[in-house]
């Protein structure tokens, strides 16, 4: 039996199938034009926008000032504005003309303050003057009161025809709403400490004649200051 002489050269060695790295297909999805997602776009309009729940008793105030609130809102601040029926809110967004995101707060201060019972001229400060605010407090923070009590505090508070609000407002140059148990003060940070200082006073029994005093002696100090 013959045996031929087989050369080692006839024999190639298969080639190996080559798997198909992780990177390379990262490459491949990132070199391909593929749309990109509109998500980050639709949760920063969501942020660009002001939700303002609205009490059932000021239905009928926002319905009769309605354009009053709207013109400063959409001509000065360039906002858009609208009242959900359904929700029961008034809804703040910014529009496409608007010039400083910082507006957008201001619109939603201005249309709580109005909530708040402020008049609306009063509250147009917020939109006109930098450094206003509106503090909220209630007058179990300052002094646990019930029934009677609370009336009586609310009566000192308030004064004969209004006579003791009117005086702290003038003095502090502050607004003042009552709203039974709550109390909202509106105006810059200094002053709003010494009305609520007078009000708390007030609250825990001091006769206004006292408040009044005091309240005179503090503002000639910083009128002397300024």
């Amino acid at each position: 039996m013959e045996v031929e002489n087989i050369k080692v050269d006839a024999f190639v060695p298969a080639k190996k199938a080559q798997k198909r790295s992780a990177n390379e297909d990262t490459e491949m999805q990132i070199d391909g034009e593929r749309p990109r997602s509109s998500a980050p776009t639709a949760k920063r309009i969501r942020s660009e926008m002001r939700k303002i729940s609205v009490p059932p008793h000021r239905y009928s105030s926002l319905k009769e000032h309605w354009m009053k609130i709207f013109t400063p809102v959409v001509e000065h601040m360039k906002l858009q504005i609208r009242f959900n029926m359904k929700a029961r809110q008034v809804e703040l967004r910014i529009g496409p003309e608007t010039p400083d995101i910082a507006n957008l707060q201001k619109g939603a201060d201005f249309v709580k303050a109005f909530l708040c019972g402020f008049d609306v001229d009063d509250a147009l400060a917020l939109l006109r003057l930098e450094d206003l605010f509106v503090e909220t407090f209630e007058i179990k923070d300052v002094k646990t009161l019930r029934g009677d009590h609370q009336s009586r505090a609310i009566g000192r508070l308030a004064g004969k025809g209004g006579r003791t609000k009117f005086t702290i407002e003038n003095v502090t140059k502050t607004r003042i709403v009552l709203a039974d148990s709550k109390i909202h003060i509106l105006g810059s940070y200094q002053n709003i400490q010494l009305a609520r200082r007078a009000i708390c006073n007030l609250i825990l029994g001091s006769p206004p004649s006292k408040v009044y005093g005091n309240l005179r002696a503090v503002a000639t100090r910083l009128s002397e200051r300024m």
